[in-house]
């Protein structure tokens, strides 16, 4: 009879899996909200026909002197894992106040390591007859992109994962980049990122085989020059302004979503103004955050503050193997330009700069070598990313169509990325079902009142919104 499954654990997932803090953990957050209400019993059948699938969720950590181990749990409980959650009202709140209130709590409350790293809390009766689903992750079990697929997965005609070969399942064929790293950085790793072509996804599964050859000549000069550059960028970049929303993280959380933003709207506003969907999005985003500083008697003319900008590394396709596959780029919002018009200028002109750059491979090698380091020299390692942001910023396409869930409609969908370090703030933008969402989570100190933040989306969209309708019309023909 054959024993539990064990696998090695990728150097980038041990990475996040060290990252833990008092402050910030690592957990990706979720919230569905479904009507018409659902059960326990359900939610617990169709995690198990469903989410099993995947052999991580069956998968406990048990760290060793090298790193970690996924090892199945042979005695895994769904109940342990799909638990009831009842919500109490505090005085004059609404139960979706309440709501936000409770996700903020398990925000900031560690998953049990003795278990798989995940829970679904689901609140039966929220508000006129609909239940939310409060889902956790740890980040070492996947990243965004992956998890969306999962969560895909387990709606109703959900796809379930392809069937993994054995060999797949050893976890080497996730260590390659570290492996790639212990090599000098100007033969390997810059000739393979030179082999790019389709693409930064196609980079990284082209680094997986060094063997293949490699570009020469002047191309290979050109991207190792951009490497170089992009490196010396990445360690030399200075700190970003000051303002309240930067400091010490604490335990505490808070998290904030609005109402969606209608997608048609958003991209009418940037075909109007010249601009891609993303460039709205962000300009909303900070002119928000410098109109949340005005309010409390911050002066943030002339300020920008940086986010930290999950990029994908991987195929689509691939989505399903689970594991993290992303880089970083620092992105720098403009949030003292309160003209909006140059606040979209000033936007498209920092997206600008980060297209055809290599910092999202070279923030994934740095992860991949924090995983090989002892946790206190790791820790040291990737503070050099918190101590230059104000916030982490993720943007993710979802599903056009709303989507069903045990024959229920999933009405909205909300999810937050953790920040590390001493980061407080962490931007969520997510399309789903023709509209745009923004969730935020924030330190509870850094930033007491996203709520504040959230509602000022709206009105900078609205502001571009006007500037649209007062352009000149072009022909009718």
């Amino acid at each position: 009879m054959a024993g539990p499954l064990i696998e090695r654990m990728s150097r980038v997932d041990t990475a996040w899996l060290r990252m833990d803090t008092p402050a910030n953990l690592m957990m990706i957050v979720g919230v569905w909200l479904i009507e018409p209400s659902l059960s326990v019993a359900e939610a617990r059948q169709r995690v198990a026909e469903r989410l099993l699938q995947y052999d991580r969720f069956r998968q406990k950590v048990v760290e060793d002197a090298v790193g970690a181990q996924w090892v199945e749990d042979t005695h895994f409980d769904i109940d342990a894992h799909v638990v009831p959650e009842t919500l109490q009202p505090e005085a004059g709140q609404t139960p979706l106040d309440a709501l936000k209130d409770r996700v903020a709590d398990l925000s900031a409350t560690p998953l049990d390591m003795r278990r798989p790293l995940w829970q679904i809390h689901l609140v039966e009766n929220l508000e006129d007859g609909r239940s939310a689903l409060v889902v956790r992750v740890h980040h070492c079990i996947a990243d965004g992109i992956a998890l969306i697929s999962v969560m895909l997965s387990i709606t109703d005609g959900g796809k379930a994962p392809p069937k993994r070969k054995r060999r797949e399942r050893d976890g080497a064929e996730h260590d390659w980049l570290g492996e790639a790293l212990i090599k000098p950085m100007a033969d390997l790793t810059i000739k393979a990122i030179g082999l790019t072509g389709g693409g930064m996804a196609k980079s990284v599964e082209l680094m997986a085989n060094p063997g293949q050859p490699m570009v020469e000549g002047l191309e290979a000069a050109r991207v190792g020059m951009q490497v170089i550059n992009d490196a010396a960028s990445l360690a030399l970049m200075p700190d970003d302004s000051p303002t309240s929303l930067k400091g010490k993280a604490t335990p505490g959380k808070r998290v904030a979503w609005g109402e969606p933003l209608p997608l048609d709207e958003v991209k009418a506003v940037g075909q109007a103004l010249g601009a891609s969907i993303n460039d709205v999005l962000l300009t909303c985003v900070a002119g928000a955050i410098g109109e949340y500083l005005r309010a409390r008697g911050e002066d943030p003319s002339g300020k920008e503050i940086r986010a930290m900008v999950p990029v994908n590394l991987r195929p689509l396709e691939q989505a399903w193997k689970l594991g993290n596959r992303f880089g970083l780029v620092p992105l720098v919002l403009p949030v003292g330009i309160a003209n909006p018009v140059a606040r979209l200028e000033a936007v498209r002109a920092r997206m600008n700069e980060l297209k055809g750059g290599y910092q999202p491979v070279l923030a994934f090698a740095l992860l991949a070598v924090a995983g090989l380091l002892i946790k206190p020299v790791q820790a040291s390692l990737l503070n050099m990313f918190a101590k230059k942001a104000t916030a982490v910023m993720t943007n993710v396409p979802g599903p056009k169509d709303p989507l069903q869930f045990c024959g229920r409609t999933v009405k909205q969908v909300m999810f937050w990325v953790p920040q590390s370090g001493d980061i407080g703030m962490g931007v969520s933008i997510l399309s789903y079902a023709g509209g745009v969402q923004f969730g935020l989570i924030t330190d509870d100190v850094l930033c007491p009142e996203p709520d504040a933040i959230i509602a000022g989306f709206r009105p900078e969209f609205e502001k571009l919104l006007t500037l649209a309708l007062m352009l000149p019309w072009g022909s009718s023909e």
